[in-house]
């Protein structure tokens, strides 16, 4: 960038990446669209780089977009800063977009309650929801995400990870299901029944399968799918056992489903949420988390009725 650069077009700049769509980016910043067009020119003449081209009706940034978006984002959250009281922050006029990295079955279960907290304490703030995808790439760092939910597994020490709740896995099976009728669900008779993997990775083992495993037992997975609320579908027209978090057992019962505690000795979920030191500072991000923490500080549904003695 020279010299002369007009400093707002990092503003700019951060909501053409975010939006990928010169009349999103208009509209986020109460400009029209002609004038955006011609924003974006300026922003290609100063990075010699066309930042975002067309692909079919939409538009996708460069690989040189992506690779400035994190930094580009962290220098306009740092100049805001500059602007904003220390801890204080206008939620009624705040307009921002936050992308949260969650497993399907949080925002199944918790969406609608951060989204109607969302639209009454801060109208302009939208909320993303992002999938876990398959591959383990820096989210959080890359600015791709500004928030993760889940069990984390990062190892980096730059992320700040803040533990929220213990969780654990229940079985699941539709009605007048083959399990339910025949008698106490051993080990023996969950490993008999067949199964359905819940994996973003389509792994077909896991620890319910090390435990059966210590127990001299196996189990026949027949497949997996990537989401628990997919599975659950799945569940309700097949003679499959499945699996969901006991604090999600809502979305199984609204389905009718049946849960029930698996009849092994499993490791708990710990259930955090994750973020980068970057938005330590920011008064919204810190909104944002005050009110996930806030969302799931219920402690939830304890253990359901045993089905039987589990030997």
């Amino acid at each position: 960038m020279h010299s002369g650069l007009d400093l707002n077009l990092l503003v700019a700049l951060d909501a053409l990446l975010e939006e990928e769509s010169v009349s999103g980016a208009a509209r986020r910043m109460h400009l029209s669209e002609p004038a955006m067009s011609r924003t974006l020119g300026r922003i290609r003449r100063a990075l010699g780089d066309p930042v975002l081209v067309r692909a079919g009706r939409s538009m996708v940034p460069t690989p040189h977009a992506l690779a400035i978006r994190a930094e580009v984002r962290a220098v306009v959250e740092r100049a805001q800063g500059l602007f904003t009281a220390s801890g204080a922050v206008d939620l009624r006029t705040l307009t921002r977009t936050f992308t949260v990295l969650a497993h399907d079955v949080f925002a199944a279960t918790h969406g609608a309650a951060l989204f109607h907290r969302a639209a009454a304490e801060a109208p302009g703030v939208r909320l993303r929801f992002l999938s876990e995808n398959h591959l383990d790439a820096p989210a959080l760092r890359e600015g791709i995400a500004d928030l993760e939910l889940g069990v984390i597994d990062s190892t980096s020490p730059e992320i700040r990870v803040e533990h929220l709740h213990q969780d654990r896995m229940l079985a699941v099976v539709r009605p007048g299901h083959p399990l339910l009728a025949d008698g106490p669900i051993t080990p023996e008779r969950f490993a008999a029944a067949r199964h359905l993997s819940i994996s973003r990775r389509g792994r077909l083992h896991g620890p319910i399968d090390t435990a059966l495993a210590d127990l001299g037992l196996r189990r026949t997975v027949t497949g997996s799918v990537a989401s628990f609320p997919a599975g659950l579908f799945v569940l309700l027209t097949s003679d499959l056992v499945g699996l969901v978090t006991a604090r999600s057992r809502a979305i199984a019962d609204v389905l009718g489903l049946i849960a029930f505690e698996i009849p092994l000795a499993l490791p708990e979920l710990p259930f955090g949420m994750a973020w980068h030191p970057r938005h330590d500072a920011d008064p919204a991000h810190a909104w944002l988390r005050d009110r996930v923490r806030t969302l799931l500080a219920d402690p939830g549904p304890g253990p359901g009725p045993e089905p039987g003695p589990w030997r």
